[in-house]
């Protein structure tokens, strides 16, 4: 398969539209019209169902796209790790980060690794912990910070920190002489919880029954924003890790702060995949995000949260 080719059929894949994938490729309509047709005469079914609304894929599409993506993007690091540049580390580094850990870690990683290694090209995904193992198993993320896995085969896990679990409560909540943050007077509040089978629901599961007490529901969302919106907007309740309400709670747009009666946390890891040779950048990258968790420790940004040294 021409390079040319699969290029064509993944910017396609991106944009929905021939025209467009034209104007980003710096050639003319016919010629994607051509590499897609001749993709799609070496493979033998179509890539693509045309519509009104543009260019979609079929399932067979979908299949070679994902393929097609994955030997770019390896290409495209072969070509940045190979060129000649003595001193610097090269190369580019995909990253999946806890959606709760983004308004911490994004930025001072950023400037960590652009101040260190300027010639690193930093990618940075964000999802729960379960989607990002699974982006990690298939290849789509060099590495990735995951909660509470204790060993996995095909992964070299590094702990970084552990994190309290926090009730998240409307910013005019008034907790004067309440047991706000104990567990059996959260669960009498409407909450907005992550979806059944999330990670973070299964500890706020496990919680609430060694709590003793049964909640009240009112909403279930996949998204963090979502639950920070309606605590904000919707008088309900809802229960975070400190690392995704900490900079809301400090600035008064919600209030929080550690659950009781249990108290529970997640321990934080560093994974990346067991592999013979792992690339310089990688390497780089993942050095930096150890150093930079234990300075925001440390230095008392990341709230409620303490170092680890292993996973016992």
């Amino acid at each position: 398969m021409d390079l040319k080719h699969l290029t064509a059929l993944v910017t396609v894949s991106d944009t929905g539209s021939v025209t467009k994938a034209a104007r980003l490729l710096h050639v003319v309509q016919p010629a994607v019209s051509r590499y897609i047709r001749a993709l799609e005469d070496e493979v033998g079914v179509p890539l693509f169902e045309r519509t009104r609304q543009g260019m979609t894929l079929t399932p067979a599409g979908e299949i070679l796209a994902e393929r097609a993506r994955r030997a770019l993007l390896e290409l495209e690091r072969a070509r940045a790790e190979i060129r000649p540049d003595p001193g610097h580390v090269q190369g580019i580094v995909t990253i999946g980060l806890l959606e709760s850990t983004v308004e911490l870690l994004a930025a001072p990683l950023l400037e960590a690794v652009g101040h260190r290694h300027p010639g690193i090209d930093l990618r940075l995904l964000s999802a729960y912990s379960g989607h990002l193992q699974q982006w990690l198993d298939d290849g789509a993320v060099d590495m990735a910070l995951l909660y509470n896995l204790a060993s996995a085969p095909s992964i070299s896990l590094t702990p970084l920190l552990c994190e309290s679990l926090w009730a998240v409560a409307p910013p005019d909540v008034d907790l004067t002489g309440t047991d706000a943050f104990t567990w059996a007077h959260v669960a009498k509040r409407p909450l907005v919880l992550p979806v059944a089978g999330h990670g973070l629901r299964t500890l706020i599961d496990q919680a609430l029954h060694t709590a003793g007490v049964e909640p009240t529901i009112t909403c279930e969302t996949n998204s963090m924003v979502v639950q920070k919106k309606l605590v904000a907007t919707a008088n309900a309740w809802s229960v975070l890790p400190a690392a995704g309400v900490a900079e809301d709670v400090a600035a008064g747009r919600l209030c929080g702060g550690p659950l009781t009666d249990p108290e529970v946390s997640r321990t934080i890891i560093l994974a990346l995949p067991r592999t013979s040779r792992m690339p310089p950048a990688v390497g780089a990258v993942s050095g930096e995000i150890v150093r930079v968790t234990r300075r925001l420790v440390e230095d008392g940004g990341w709230p409620t949260a303490r170092l680890v040294d292993s996973l016992g």
